[in-house]
């Protein structure tokens, strides 16, 4: 009997209109699941719909909250088609021993490009640049560059060094900048040997020219760059945020920016999104705003479905998924872990 995955549509469909919906994520799915959609207009009608579910695949919509997988009854895992996993309560999920997953590199260059061609933007001031050109200004421009100083030998900062980071460094060294990084999760060494000077947090804010965020949002991150965090700061650097809005009190960079304690801010992610249409940063020209868009390309969508799909398969086939984002839920489920080849073995040996 095929086992049961819910994704979450306030919308119903019959069979045939499923198929060809989720025709990617049957690719991985179909010799083991049946895709179901339940109405996600609100918890309650979630939880009724759900309740059976053998896993959930989700990337948008209702949080999953622990009233929700304190409700499932079979529930083996939550398969999430980003990297940000912050739309699931993911200690319940543990708790509660249930694996949840996201897809981590499965845009990884696309969010790189994004992040430096922020950096450059703000670096060249290009918002400001289009403002005088339209408004016909075209010889104000040039002494608004005047004091700017050349990108090469500048330091750009990373708070923490995953995939993105990793990515975003690469380029960046392509550009002659010089590299510093704080994350408390990696060997400092590892950081040496990539040619970034592994710093503490607070040498992290006062050293960096451009200050790259690619952190997660948990309890730890959120807010991390706060009224305190900017203060630190240099007057001349540049904010970049690729990775969640929440990592940024919003308030306080905004005070930052108009009491001059930070120079700019290139976001692809805010606190609201969408955001209030009188969100102060639009009025701001030494910000460059995109709307969550870093990690899109064609390539995008149907691969972050096909891994989050593939993630799912697994474990309903029994099997340790791919990419766990909490690992330690391993005692509580009957997943088989992975086995490595032996060394004299492949897989199709």
């Amino acid at each position: 009997m095929k086992k049961k995955v819910i994704v979450q549509l306030p919308r119903q469909a019959n069979p045939e209109q499923l198929r060809i919906r989720y025709a990617v994520e049957l690719e991985e799915l179909d010799a083991v699941a049946d895709i179901v959609e339940v109405d996600a207009s609100t918890e309650e009608a979630f939880i009724d719909g759900a309740r059976d579910a053998d896993a959930l695949l989700t990337s948008w919509g209702i949080n999953i909250s622990r009233n929700i997988l304190e409700s499932l009854d079979k529930c083996v895992i939550v398969g999430v088609g980003s990297v940000g996993v912050d739309m699931v309560d993911v200690d319940a999920a543990t708790e509660n021993g249930i694996v949840v997953t996201n897809t981590p590199d499965i845009f990884i260059e696309e969010v790189a490009d994004h992040a430096l061609a922020l950096l450059l933007g703000c670096y060249r001031q290009i918002k400001i640049q289009d403002n005088i050109v339209q408004a016909g200004e075209w010889y104000t421009g040039r002494p608004k560059l005047s004091n700017t100083p050349r990108l090469i030998g500048q330091t750009l900062g990373v708070l923490a060094y995953g995939n993105v980071a990793k990515a975003t460094v690469r380029r960046a060294k392509a550009f002659g900048m010089n590299v510093i990084g704080c994350d408390p999760y990696i060997s400092e060494i590892k950081m040496t040997d990539d040619g970034i000077e592994p710093v503490s947090f607070g040498e992290l804010m006062e050293r960096s020219d451009y200050l790259s965020l690619h952190c997660l949002l948990n309890d730890e991150t959120r807010h991390i760059m706060n009224a305190e965090a900017f203060k630190k700061m240099k007057n001349t650097a540049v904010l970049i945020n690729t990775c969640r809005g929440g990592v940024v009190d919003e308030k306080a960079l905004v005070e930052a920016l108009q009491n001059g304690e930070i120079a700019g801010a290139g976001l692809d992610v805010l606190e609201q999104e969408p955001p209030a249409k009188d969100n102060p940063l639009f009025a701001m020209e030494n910000v460059i705003i995109t709307p969550h868009v870093a990690s899109a390309t064609s390539r995008m969508r149907p691969e972050t479905r096909r891994r989050a799909a593939r993630e799912i398969a697994l474990a309903l086939k029994g099997k340790w998924p791919m990419s766990p984002v909490n690992p330690t839920v391993m005692p509580k489920v009957e997943l088989e872990r992975w086995q490595p080849y032996p060394m004299d073995r492949g897989p199709n040996r």
